[in-house]
């Protein structure tokens, strides 16, 4: 498996006036996957977007979209995020009854299942799913906003989730606060695909992406010292 540092740039911190332009410029600097960020006012306090929009501007990038999402109830969702063209789709251990059979039903329509815990669910969540799932997603926030602080706690637990894994083949994904100073924390302790919003975004827009640029490659640098 290649457990190499990806960079996923969350587009809730892009421009939604001109989503499909912004997508087409981080993948052109340097994103490796486009993360998605689905909330739906209820399992979270906010609301972003559905699988109309991810649909709509799936042609914008060839990259892997990866669609986290944060809403409850999740299961009637899930086919319309697959038709909308999402590579990976990744429930909250939280916000479903029959973890269980959400993993099975994501597979089953042809994309990856991820796992996501927040920040003060205990890995034990993962126990009996490990072998239904090709991603477990931490959330080092508390999910619903974008640009809040990284939470510390999370390195250790990263760690932990990665022995959890073991040499199965699973993705551990780091969502919330990441940035240069915080990606190689998590990088040593076994992370390899790093969400970044605004991390990613500051600075920049689509006349000035080589900004995106100049970001990510500060997150996947710092990452990959950390990893040497």
């Amino acid at each position: 498996m290649d457990r190499s540092i990806k960079i996923a740039p969350s587009i809730l911190s892009a421009n939604f006036g001109r989503l499909a332009e912004e997508i087409t410029a981080i993948d052109a600097q340097g994103a490796d996957w486009i993360h998605l960020d689905v909330m739906d006012g209820h399992f979270v306090p906010n609301i972003t977007f559905g699988a109309p929009v991810i649909g709509a501007v799936r042609g914008a990038s060839k990259k892997v979209f990866d669609c986290h999402l944060m809403i409850s109830p999740v299961d009637s969702f899930l086919q319309g995020f697959a038709d909308a063209g999402c590579d990976f789709i990744t429930v909250h251990a939280e916000a479903t009854t029959h973890l269980d059979r959400s993993l099975q039903a994501i597979r089953a329509m042809g994309c990856k299942a991820g796992v996501s815990l927040n920040p003060a669910t205990p890995p034990a969540e993962l126990e009996y799913v490990m072998d239904r799932i090709d991603m477990v997603l931490l959330m080092t926030v508390n999910p619903g906003f974008g640009g809040q602080a990284f939470i510390p706690s999370v390195v250790e637990k990263t760690r932990k989730v990665r022995e959890m894994i073991g040499d199965r083949d699973i993705h551990i994904e780091i969502d919330g606060g990441v940035t240069p100073e915080t990606a190689p924390l998590v990088a040593a302790a076994g992370a390899d695909v790093l969400v970044a919003g605004s991390a990613v975004f500051k600075g920049g827009t689509v006349e000035t992406q080589e900004v995106y640029g100049q970001n990510i490659r500060a997150i996947r640098e710092a990452a990959e010292a950390a990893r040497a």
